[in-house]
Order: structure tokens, then sequence, then C-alpha cells
């Protein structure tokens, strides 16, 4: 049996509270390269455990995630007893305790299933507000066998394709239970650092008609397959990517993602290129042979955003432009995996997608659908060299000096460095902590939640732990009470947790990175014998 990382097991912990306590049907979100399947895996062999004659379905929307779900939980449980259900895998097993399937096959056939206990649907994000129906479809066939049959999701992004949150009071899902950050894996050494570089070769997007909230793909096609364009930035790839070990290439359309290859290929590059239109053999053949190193380069048409598993990928190049925070997440984190000798991985950005959504961490899910998904951490470009800089910049490494009102071309024939994580642009502070402070915060509507203030000199700065709120947020506010404590014994009341403030380690220091609206505390460092002052 595989081992969990902490994050992993709080949040299988978390997803079992929340089934137990709510009603409601819970989303689990856990960054790309963050162990999202060894998640699903342990919910299921802990639930058959406890629970020795539950049912479960896994639903996934393509047949590689449903082959992969199935491979990882018998490499973590050799005897799970496993079906899979995918008319593209010719396998149509119905009444193993555990059914695999691919939500095309099964929409309309769950009472032909037997009845089910849990249903996980596996990357969530991809269930469309209108598309909905597949997903309903089986869940009512579901609660018709078993009308107390729970649902829960896993994603790496809690927001959808077309945009909108995955989340809502009549959606599938319901509410986020478990979430992890990208920042946070990130600095405790669970994912690769990514990097940023600049492209010089960049399509003009200004005129490019959109649909159903992205760009239209043919015409995204058509312009960047201009030979210009096409020779120039493949230059550019050969030459950021020449200590790389292993490329991704997220091209436009077929025509350019054709001569994108080709191009490559006439610099000595091995490489490869796959579509909608590549016979399942050949794709086979060409991912096989990138695992196993002999093939340098991968170039893809929104084949290889999800469900790849490539952790020596040390350069991405986005070359699709896309209006889809999501997509441009899953392509850049193509690249999170850890790997031997991998200190980092490099965004090659020639799409403007990083200018677009902002820094990877620092993505806001948008709140309604038809909204675009937001970054806290804005960026503008230097109309002298083209970098780009946090929005706050007043000169340029090239020495330009930006004025007041000056923003910069958002699309334009060239592209810069945007910063591909949140703390590149505003960097934390560490501040010794002279003194803590714990009070009650009260806010109508909401629960009440314990604030802590730390002193540290003249300034002041506040977190909130919600002992009293549900699901990711309890689940936080836990591990923040066992880190000061070392006790799983966790106050249910702010009341009752400030009776118990003395026994309290106090931080020396706390980490802040301050955004222009608020700081945000993101460490703490403590010493053994310190205690709350």
């Amino acid at each position: 049996m595989m081992q969990l990382r902490h994050y992993q097991r709080a949040a299988v912990d978390t997803t079992w509270n929340f089934l137990a306590a709510r009603a409601e049907s819970p989303c689990i979100v856990l960054p790309t390269g963050a162990g999202k399947t060894l998640v699903m895996a342990e919910l299921i062999r802990g639930g058959m455990e406890q629970w020795p004659a539950l049912r479960v379905a896994v639903l996934a929307h393509t047949q590689e995630l449903v082959a992969q779900n199935e491979d990882k939980l018998r490499r973590h449980w050799p005897d799970a007893p496993t079906g899979i259900y995918s008319a593209a895998l010719k396998r149509r097993d119905r009444f193993e305790p555990v059914i695999f399937a691919g939500i095309q096959s099964v929409a309309d056939k769950a009472m032909q299933l037997g009845s089910f206990d849990l249903i996980l649907v596996d990357e969530a994000h991809r269930i469309p507000l209108r598309g909905e129906g597949r997903y309903r479809t089986f869940i009512e066939g579901a609660r018709r066998a078993n009308p107390h049959v729970r649902i829960a999701g896993l994603t790496a992004t809690p927001y959808r394709l077309g945009g909108g949150p995955v989340c809502g009071p009549d959606y599938v899902l319901n509410e986020v239970a478990y979430e992890a950050r990208v920042g946070d894996l990130i600095r405790e050494g669970f994912l690769c650092r990514p990097v940023s570089k600049a492209g010089m070769s960049r399509i003009d997007l200004s005129q490019m008609h959109k649909r159903n909230g992205d760009y239209i793909e043919s015409e995204l096609d058509a312009a960047s397959s201009k030979h210009e364009l096409v020779e120039a930035a493949c230059d550019e790839i050969v030459a950021y990517g020449a200590n790389r070990r292993a490329w991704i290439v997220f091209a436009a359309g077929s025509k350019h993602a054709a001569l994108v290859t080709d191009a490559l290929r006439r610099r000595g590059i091995a490489c490869a290129c796959i579509t909608d239109k590549t016979p399942a053999g050949e794709r086979e053949a060409s991912i096989d042979a990138f695992q196993r190193g002999t093939l340098r380069c991968l170039v893809n048409v929104n084949i290889l955003s999800e469900g790849f598993d490539a952790p020596m990928v040390d350069l991405v190049v986005l070359m699709r432009s896309t209006m889809s925070a999501p997509l441009y997440y899953q392509q850049v984190g193509r690249g999170f995996r850890l790997f031997p000798s991998k200190d980092d991985f490099l965004v090659l950005d020639f799409a403007g997608n990083v200018e677009e959504h902002g820094p990877v961490d620092a993505i806001r899910p948008p709140k309604k659908p038809g909204q675009k998904a937001t970054s806290a951490a804005p960026v503008k470009e230097c109309s002298k060299c083209h970098a780009f800089v946090p929005v706050q910049t007043r000169t340029c490494e090239c020495g330009h000096q930006f004025s007041l009102l000056e923003t910069g071309p958002r699309h334009s024939a060239t592209a810069g460095d945007s910063p591909i994580l949140s703390t590149e642009v505003v960097k934390p502070k560490a501040f010794a902590v002279d003194a803590v402070r714990y009070s009650k915060h009260e806010k109508p509507g909401k629960p009440p939640s314990l604030k802590v203030t730390y002193t540290c000199g003249i300034r002041f700065f506040s977190e909130w732990v919600c002992l009293e709120h549900g699901g990711e947020a309890r689940a936080r506010a836990c591990a923040w009470w066992f880190l000061r404590t070392g006790q799983m014994m966790v106050p249910r009341t702010v009341d009752h947790a400030l009776t118990l403030v003395e026994t309290l380690r106090k931080p020396t220091d706390i980490l802040v990175r301050e955004h222009a609206k608020f700081p945000e505390i993101l460490d703490h460092a403590f010493d053994d014998d310190a205690r709350a002052a």
C-alpha cells in the first residue's frame, strides 16, 4: 500500500467527515501532480475496509483516465475488487464492488449496474453547466436503485472549463470540502517549481473572435501557422530547451502542430505530433517513446492537458492562446510532478496565457458562470523590451520608466516574461513576532472565528482560524491548532479555544505577503519553548 502525504490524508479524512456530517456533495481540489488519483484510491480502500459491502462507481470522461484510475487503485490495493465499463476499452463489467466507468458509456445505464453507495466524479471541472445531463442522468438512475447514494468530486481546478465554479447549490457538486494550494505544496517540496521565460514570436489576438467563452480554434490555427512565426518560435524553443530533457508543446490547432513538429525535426529534435485525428496505436507508441526518453518532444492539440503523467517534463511550451483559466492551469501543470535531478521546469509562453490569467498559483475562480477567472497578481508589458513585470513596477530592468497610466498592450506581436508564480510578483517578508492576541470575530450570517493578531514592532497582522466552520476551513483550522499544541483534540467552538490559548506555542516569526488589498500570512516559525504571550 502506498504511503499518503499529509495533505492527501487530510483530503481523505475531510471528505469522509463531510459525508458523515452533511447532506451535500463535496469536491476535493488537489493541484495537478499532487496525487489526486491516490487520494481517490484511498477513499475507496478505506471506505471498503470500514464498510465491506460498499459499492463505488468512479466516473471519468476519457478511456485513459478510466484505465489509469483503475490501475492506481490496484497498485495501492492489489486485492481491490474492480471492474471497468467503457466501450472504448471494450470492457463491460457490471457487478464488481468498484466500477470504473466512462460517463459516455454508462450515462443511461445506472440501473443496469446495480446499487451504488458512493459515486466519485474525476476531473470534475470537466462538467459543463449545460452538460450536466449525462452525470445527472447517471446519478438519478443510481438514486432510483439506492436513494441514499453519496456523490463526491475530485479536480485540480474548482472552476469549469467554460467559466463559473464547479460547486453550487443546484450543481452535481455543492461545496469544496478540501483544497491543497499550489504555492504551499511547492514550498513543502511536493511539487516542482515553475519558472517562465520570454517568447518573442506571438500572434495578435486583438481581432480574434470568440465562441463559448474561448478563441475560435480554426482562427487560432490559421493565425499561428504563419511561416515566420513558426520558424522564429521554434528557434527560441530549441535555444531555451537546450538543457531541458523532456518537452511538451501545446499547439493552436492541427495545422500549427504539424508545422511546429516539422520545424523542430529540421532542427534535430526527436519529436512526435498528437491530435484528435492521430490513430490510437500511433498515439500510444508516441507517448510510450516519450516516456522512455527516445522522443524528446511531444507536440499536441488539446490531448495531453489532462490525465497525462510524465514526471520528467521540464519544458512546457504554450502556443495556444486560451481564455480558459482551467485549461491554462492544466497545461502548465504538466510540469508540476517531481523527478530525479529536476530542480524546476520552464514555462515558455508564446500565447500570452500567463499575462491573461496571471500567476498559476493565484487564479481566483469566477463566482458566476460566464465570468472569467481572475488573478491576484496583475502584470503589465514593457513597451521597450516586451518583458512582463508586476503591475506596480515603475522602472523596468531595461531602464524604461513607466508612466502612472501606462499598462502596456495586452496582446502584441511579442511576448515577455510574465511571473508564473504569485510569489514572483510580491516577495514575502519575514517579521519577528513580539506578541500574539486572540479574540472572537463575528460576522453576520457566518459562524464565528478565532482572530489571531500578531504584533511585529509597529506592524500588526491578523489571520482567522475557522474552528466552527465545516469542510476545508475546519481542516485548516485543525492543522493550525495541531501545529501549536501537538494535540489532535481540537476545540469545536471559539469560546472553548479562548480558554486554551495559554497552551499555544507562539511563533517567533511569520512570513507575510502584502497584497494590494490585505496582507496574507503564509507561514510561521517556532522555537520549541515558545509559548503564547
